[in-house]
């Protein structure tokens, strides 16, 4: 199964990410993201972000998540390359959502090629069927 596509879009950058599990689906959503701004398969995984976030739906939780690498990447100059050990769970009103992204800090060694402002609730989809795919939509 492939990780993530591309679709077009008139103005913005619009992916589909895809897993058997909706972790496997948000850590492939994590990669979609990434390679919109670097390459995430050249990055170094030389430092590691424990993720906590939450949501009060699928929805949010997926946007809290995806705002952590924009957010990391502006404050910490970290370029992911994996999200792993990712864990979804709903605990009574919120879901929650642990993870751990590896990846390094921006040097000269590695190019930053593209930047997305912020994630759009525009035509965000999670489906299920025999596997999930999420829809994202985002401001470049």
């Amino acid at each position: 199964m492939e990780r993530y596509k591309f679709l077009s879009h008139t103005a913005d950058a619009k992916f589909q990410a895809f897993g058997k599990t909706l972790e496997e689906a948000f850590a492939n959503a994590a990669l979609a993201l990434s390679s919109l701004m670097w390459n995430w398969e050249k990055i170094e995984k030389r430092k590691e972000y424990p993720v906590a976030v939450r949501g009060n739906d699928l929805p949010q939780l997926l946007n809290n998540f995806l705002e952590e690498i924009i957010y990391l990447l502006d404050t910490k100059m970290f370029l992911l390359s994996s999200a792993g050990e990712v864990k979804i769970e709903k605990k009574g009103s919120q879901y929650l959502l642990e993870a751990l992204f590896r990846g390094d800090e921006y040097s000269s060694k590695y190019k930053i090629f593209g930047e997305v402002k912020a994630i759009t609730y525009n035509e965000m989809k999670i489906e299920k069927n025999d596997h999930f795919t999420l829809q994202v939509v985002v401001d470049i």
